[in-house]
């Protein structure tokens, strides 16, 4: 069995899908590891690191795929504008992939895994059980994401975040407010308190209440409608009333106008990211405060973010809308996901024979297939009369979806209202 690694081509991604570590941990199961040189640069990580593990270095990506069973990406590979499949026309038929393919995003994309008869795995598809803990690659990424936005809003602000006393007089602590109580907002919480800022959040999930106090931060919320806990069966955020959103809205116009620091982590699975930043609250804010928007990939949870640059507002509010933050973390982020891979493709490997076994019945692995057989297989990428009798509501997608699960590489600006640049789309070859 022969796993590659090829280097990652799209704008903004510095990761890379296997660390020495998991190299050497496939090696020990008897599999053969190749990499595509200068794979691992961006995340710090040397051609000779990964020979020293064990792995084969190559010159080209046509080399490291050569008799490759499965490929490991971060992002999926590249398909130009007009549908064609360039990025993808080096890769195997038959082989198996496996990535953040942001299939909502891009069906068109899985339309070509299922042509050159791929099979594809989704790492945003994984359910939510116990036993996928370890291979959470959207869980492990947002974690680091949560962290960056507090350590970038902090760079940006011109203050001092803790309350110190001085012989010249006190400096206040810093008012951080988190919007979106999932991984990512957590983490930010939990940063945010650690440097010594004053710290409040929201959400609309009821259950996050629990979870924000007991980091040390306040809740600001307003009473749900009735019988209305705010998330998915599956845990997740969904889309609440017109009327909930405009009591929330109100809530946090007072709230927002004397914070200095915001964070915006809120998206819907399946939806464009939703608004809670508008221009009045903006407005409303001290010149000089900051807002983080993590959401600027699926839209924006404010309205004047603009998808990869740092804008200054005319009252002096300075908002940052980073692409992809876990990667401005490369090295953490590529260790982190690269074991949630080696946990994921470890499942799909006899310990004695070292070959492929693919257990088609366990529910990690048929949960996250998009193609098999030359066909869409996910219910969730399938119109409803089409999708499986017995496949769960939740996993059956409304007609022609265009945005991604909280994928890093999500490409929805098509369908917010106002487009925002996207940095994964792109007329040069390759993936």
């Amino acid at each position: 069995m022969k796993i590659a690694i090829p280097r990652e081509r799209r704008p903004h991604e510095q990761r890379v899908a296997a660390t020495p570590d998991t190299v050497k941990r496939f090696v020990q199961l008897g599999v053969e590891v190749s990499v595509e040189t200068g794979a691992g640069e961006n995340a710090a990580i040397l051609d000779g690191a990964y020979i020293e593990a064990g792995a084969t270095v190559h010159a080209t990506r046509a080399e490291t795929f050569a008799g490759a069973d499965v490929i490991l990406k971060v992002q999926r590979p590249r398909t130009s504008t007009d549908g064609g499949a360039d990025g993808l026309a080096d890769y195997p038929d038959g082989s198996i992939l496996v990535a953040l393919h942001n299939p909502f995003g891009d069906p068109i994309g899985v339309e070509h895994y299922a042509a050159k008869n791929i099979i594809s795995f989704a790492l945003e598809f994984l359910p939510r059980i116990s036993r996928a803990q370890s291979m959470d690659v959207l869980s492990s990424q947002a974690n680091l994401a949560g962290y960056k936005a507090v350590v970038d809003g902090a760079a940006e602000y011109g203050h001092a975040i803790p309350m110190m006393m001085t012989a010249a007089g006190r400096i206040n602590p810093a008012k951080v407010f988190v919007m979106g109580a999932g991984v990512a907002g957590l983490q930010a919480i939990a940063t945010a308190r650690r440097i010594g800022a004053v710290v409040s959040a929201t959400d609309v999930r009821m259950a996050a209440k629990e979870e924000v106090e007991s980091l040390g931060a306040s809740f600001v919320m307003v009473e749900p409608d009735a019988d209305e806990t705010g998330q998915t069966e599956g845990g997740y955020a969904k889309e609440m009333s017109d009327d909930y959103k405009r009591r929330q809205a109100e809530l946090v116009a007072a709230h927002i106008a004397t914070q200095d620091i915001v964070i915006t982590t809120a998206l819907i699975p399946g939806r464009p990211a939703p608004v809670l930043v508008t221009d009045e609250m903006v407005a409303s804010m001290r010149s000089g405060s900051v807002i983080v928007d993590l959401a600027v990939e699926q839209g924006g949870n404010v309205t004047k973010s603009v998808g990869g640059e740092i804008v200054t507002t005319e009252n002096g509010v300075v908002i940052m809308g980073h692409y992809n933050l876990p990667s401005r973390l490369a090295g953490d982020a590529s260790a982190l996901y690269a074991r949630n891979l080696y946990n994921f493709v470890e499942l799909m490997i006899d310990k004695e024979t070292s070959d492929l076994a693919i257990d088609w019945e366990d529910e990690i692995i048929a949960g996250s297939c998009l193609t098999r057989d030359g066909k869409i297989v996910h219910p969730a990428l399938l119109p409803k009369d089409e999708a499986p009798a017995d496949a769960p509501s939740s996993a059956v997608a409304e007609p022609a979806p265009e945005v991604s699960i909280r994928s890093a590489a999500a490409e929805a600006d098509a369908a917010a209202e106002t487009p925002k640049p996207d940095p994964s789309k792109s007329t040069e070859e390759g993936a």
